[in-house]
């Protein structure tokens, strides 16, 4: 019985992950392709960029101050490291480093100088840490060197010109009383006690002005103190061969799986098997495995291909839609009909072994070869189905019985080239065969073309009203599938599920496009085959006859009033 179409549960995050994650890996092309250019830019970058080499040199900042030792004396008073950090690397620094190093004989400019300089900032301290990257281990060691004895150097200049600005401002303040002073001596010729108390006032204020100044000269100006003297790196810095591969391959592995992923957005192929579900409204039946042989599976020992067939063949027999009147319709969404073709053989070759009678009518007209492909033999009847009284025209001539080895016998109406195919197809002969699939044991498989390339699948569905799909998954279009079903739906009919069928590789559909779908060169004849029969008998010049071992080549054997050749029952292919 067939389950009912259950759609995807839109909050089962990791499943949806889990097969958004198997749709990516389906562009493997992709995926290596950004591996290789992550390995192959990382490599260059290893290999193009000369080795470089980093010295590093500390130095603790310090303010000038008049008794380091003194009780409570702060050393960070009246220092802000961030502005300390930008005076390290400012022109200033650039230019004293850079005369010192051009009597050393390394001529370089300011810019080019700083370009390499990089001042950090440990936390909570006041220490500014000089690290230059230069081309060789030595002229990073000396430029390092020389970036911090100027900075140095410049804090200290700055520091002694504010102490000689303060120094020339106290005495500018000196000189007038200083003058006062001596202009009151002059006047004193007796003990007034104004002049003596103004000349005492002014020899207070001279006295603190010059102890000022005496202060200012008395402080220490020591800028601070090379901690670190910076020394010559033994190794170039930076990332080696192997951490940039690594690198490389991470970053190109990004760069794939997102080249997959917006290859997957704009991919009109269904994705998985849930979007094929989604999008035509019906189950999976089964997925047929790649396997190589001949057309009928079914019948050929240790076939992975005809178990597969069988299963789908016992689910569709216990479906109550097919079971309610048993007739099938099988057909591809587009391009050539041979999946269709195959899975029409072989289900019916599978109903025929459950001992159903099995008509499987082909009503692909425009290009017939199903009865090429499973091999030809002279035309006969049975009985038990329409024969259409003295009608020699299709669907009535031309039929033929297939042995299924070990397993019985189906009857075939195979195709025939028609003018006027649309008429054939609706023209009360086909009505009245296929409705022999309402007795009791019967089946009846039509076989039609894809049917978005001809309505003829369309003009057959209001009499079989079952349909399976048959198809390859990176193949066929969501958009295809969606038209699908309301086609079938809108013609009264209803699509059973899916065969997927195994996708082929490159090898295959380019043999496949130069024999023209068959499989086969134009006008070559099938392996084991005899000489070819008759052209026009079956509508197809390439219907053949066939001879050897039937288990390797099944034929096609004639009905004689119901019963054929070894004494095969020629409706359900019993002894």
């Amino acid at each position: 019985m067939t389950e009912p179409n259950h759609a995807p549960d839109e909050q089962d995050e990791p499943a949806l992950l889990r097969d958004q994650f198997r749709q990516l890996l389906r562009y493997r092309t992709l995926l290596v392709t950004g591996v290789l250019l992550g390995l192959l830019g990382s490599g260059w970058l290893a290999l193009s960029g000369g080795d470089t080499y980093a010295a590093t040199g500390e130095v603790s900042v310090r303010s000038a101050t008049s008794d380091p030792f003194a009780a409570g004396a702060s050393a960070d008073k009246g220092i802000n490291i961030g502005s300390e950090r930008q005076t390290a690397v400012s022109d200033a620094v650039g230019t004293i480093a850079a005369g010192t190093l051009a009597k050393q004989g390394d001529t370089v400019e300011v810019g080019a100088l700083l370009a390499g300089l990089q001042v950090t900032n440990p936390p909570n301290t006041l220490v500014l840490r000089f690290a230059y990257t230069g081309r060789t281990p030595e002229r990073a060691r000396a430029r390092a060197e020389a970036l911090a004895e100027a900075y140095l150097e410049i804090r200290r200049e700055r520091t002694e010109d504010s102490i000689d600005n303060m120094i020339d401002g106290y005495r500018a303040q000196l000189k007038p009383l200083t003058e006062q002073r001596d202009r009151l001596a002059e006047q004193e010729t007796g003990t007034g006690d104004d002049v003596s108390s103004a000349r005492a006032n002014l020899i207070v204020a001279i006295s603190a002005l010059n102890q000022k100044i005496s202060e200012l000269r008395a402080l220490d100006t020591t800028p601070g103190y090379l901690n670190k003297k910076p020394v010559a790196p033994r190794h170039p810095t930076g990332a080696g061969l192997p951490l940039l591969l690594g690198l490389g391959g991470v970053v190109g592995l990004a760069l794939g799986l997102l080249l997959s992923w917006v290859r997957l957005v704009f991919d009109p192929a269904v994705r998985s098997t849930r979007e094929l579900v989604r999008s035509l409204g019906a189950p999976l039946l089964g997925t047929l495995p790649g396997e190589r042989g001949p057309l009928l599976a079914i019948g050929r020992p240790g076939s992975r291909l005809a178990e597969e067939y069988r299963a789908v063949a016992f689910r569709l027999a216990y479906d109550p839609s097919f079971a309610e009147r048993r007739r099938l319709l099988v057909t591809a969404p587009r391009g050539d009909n041979d999946m269709a073709r195959a899975a029409a053989a072989n289900l019916a070759a599978a109903f025929a072994e459950m001992g159903r009678d099995v008509l499987l009518v082909e009503a692909d007209l425009r290009t017939p070869s199903l009865a090429g492909a499973l091999g030809a033999a002279r035309p006969g009847r049975n009985s038990r189905w329409a024969t259409g009284g003295q009608d020699r025209g299709w669907p009535f001539g031309g039929r033929a019985d297939v042995d299924v080895p070990g397993s019985g016998a189906f009857t075939l109406v195979a195709g025939r080239r028609t003018d006027n195919v649309p008429r054939a197809l609706t023209s009360a002969p086909v009505s009245r065969l296929i409705a022999e699939g309402g007795r009791p044991g019967a089946v009846v498989i039509v076989l039609a073309p894809p049917v978005l390339a001809y309505a003829d699948a369309v003009a057959l569905v209001d009499r079989v009203e079952g349909v399976v799909i048959v198809c390859r998954p990176r193949e066929v279009h969501r958009s295809d599938l969606e038209r699908i079903r309301e086609i079938i739906g809108a013609a009264g009919g209803s699509v059973l599920g899916t065969l997927l069928h195994p996708g082929s590789g490159r090898l295959d559909r380019r043999a496949r496009g130069k024999s023209g779908g068959n499989g086969r060169a134009p006008g070559q004849r099938p392996t084991g085959q005899g000489p070819a029969a008759p052209g026009g008998r079956y509508g197809d010049p390439e219907v053949t006859g066939r001879t050897g071992d039937p288990a390797d080549t099944l034929g096609l054997r004639t009905l004689d009033g119901g019963h054929g050749r070894d004494g095969y029952n020629s409706a359900a292919g019993h002894r």
